[in-house]
């Protein structure tokens, strides 16, 4: 199981990567993160990402570079993202079908109170308003 600190790491590495198509550095990371932490920390959590199999480090000066796990792992989360941002869309269009139906029903009392009534006048007041809103 990887912390927080080096999910965020191993994306940042593997975006690096991508982009560059180069291994990547305990340094290069610390300019591309911006976080407050030495490169010494970032090494410790890459060799915590080494050992848990996400990357590797093809010689022993070069930087390390994503496993076909990280990938997996990466792509997993970002379709994860992807349903939630999915879910929120689909969440935020019901609550706005049922104001729209709200409205929609207080303007259908508002009219059969207004045809109790009898009151011409008010009933086209009330459909000139409904129509407004469609």
């Amino acid at each position: 199981m990887i912390s927080e600190r080096q999910e965020k790491l191993l994306n940042f590495l593997i975006r690096e990567y991508i982009s560059t198509a180069e291994p990547v550095s305990s340094l290069g990371l610390k300019k591309v993160t911006d976080w407050d932490i030495c490169a010494s920390s970032i090494r410790n959590d890459l060799q915590a990402l080494t050992e848990e199999g996400y990357i590797t480090q093809p010689h022993t000066s070069a930087g390390r570079i994503p496993t076909q796990k990280a990938y997996r792992h990466f792509a997993e989360k970002m379709e994860s993202a992807r349903q939630r941002e999915i879910d929120d869309f689909i969440v935020r269009q019901i609550k706005c079908a049922r104001q729209e139906m709200e409205s929609q029903m207080k303007m259908m009392e508002e009219l059969m109170q207004t045809l109790e009534n009898d009151n011409l006048f008010e009933i086209l007041n009330i459909l000139e308003k409904w129509h407004k809103k469609i």
